[in-house]
């Protein structure tokens, strides 16, 4: 395991630029970073986060996933989450690979499969013998850029199908198959994203993933850590910080336009999620270049 980490870290490293660097690979992107970072609300995206050298943790909800190098997890859903580069430095940098989930791919392996025995949702695990090579055998490919298009589709099926196979291969599972409790859920994550200024009605929400309401409730806090109310609080913020970059110097008319009925209670609960009220953090984002990040890396 140890030889096939470090040749990872070094192909990663050779070809990361900046933060983020979507490569020549369909779906797969390298994160790379030499300075620890405060806490980052952003958006996780549907992908496998692979982490190959430092630490980092991720708050999703009420639970934190905590990476070590060697260490992944599966995002099933659009999740909001504060992550944190706990372990960062021009020595030894934060390196990670994304791979972003194709649903269609994971639903032609899973026919003639088991589905595997759910377990704890909210846990990283470490990347066995198999895996490993897999990923190796896929990041090899940046170095030998004619082949991607010949070799990767391929080396991508043998990763699902190993991911599949490993501890977090269930929720997987239910994600590809229409009627699976995550593909359920993920009908009313998307409607919340798509109506997030809205009111939402919970009962609704059920009936849209074919649920009692009381299983819904439940399931949801499985899968997302929080409640339909708090998972649209989170995706109202960060749709606030990016109008705020857009639209700096407006807090009461963005904090109308994301739902909120209050400006004053926006700015409250504005300020417990990122540290500053709206003003303030939108200015300190200008001010160092950065803008709310959507994606997990």
């Amino acid at each position: 395991m140890d030889e096939a980490l470090q040749e990872l870290i070094t192909i990663a490293g050779h070809h990361a630029r900046g933060r983020r660097t979507k490569t020549a690979i369909p779906r797969v992107t390298i994160g790379r970073s030499e300075v620890p970072t405060p806490p980052l609300p952003e958006l996780c995206q549907p992908t496998v986060l692979f982490v190959l050298q430092g630490t980092k943790t991720v708050l999703i909800g009420d639970r934190t996933l905590a990476y070590s190098a060697g260490s992944y997890f599966v995002y099933a859903l659009e999740t909001p989450a504060t992550s944190q580069l706990i372990e960062a430095s021009s020595a030894r940098p934060y390196v990670a690979i994304a791979f972003a989930i194709d649903i269609e791919l994971i639903a032609t392996l899973i026919i003639d499969h088991k589905s595997a025995v759910d377990g704890d949702s909210f846990v990283t695990n470490r990347a066995d013998d198999e895996l490993l090579d897999a990923w190796r055998r896929m990041l090899r490919l940046l170095d030998r850029p004619a082949e991607i298009p010949v070799l990767a589709p391929m080396l991508e099926r043998e990763i699902a199908f190993r991911l599949l196979q490993g501890p977090q291969g269930a929720k997987l599972r239910q994600l590809a198959r229409a009627d699976g409790r995550l593909s359920q859920i993920r009908r009313a994550t998307a409607w919340i994203r798509q109506h997030y200024n809205e009111p939402i009605d919970v009962a609704e929400l059920a009936a849209l993933a074919h649920m009692s309401n009381a299983s819904f409730h439940r399931h949801f806090k499985a899968a997302t850590a929080m409640s339909p109310i708090q998972y649209q609080k989170q995706v109202r913020l960060l749709e606030a910080r990016h109008l705020l970059i857009a639209e700096p110097g407006n807090a009461a008319r963005v904090a109308f336009t994301v739902g909120y009925e209050s400006a004053s209670q926006f700015s409250r609960e504005y300020a417990r999620q990122f540290g500053l009220p709206p003003a303030r953090d939108a200015a300190r984002l200008l001010a160092r270049g950065e803008a709310p990040m959507l994606e997990i890396d």
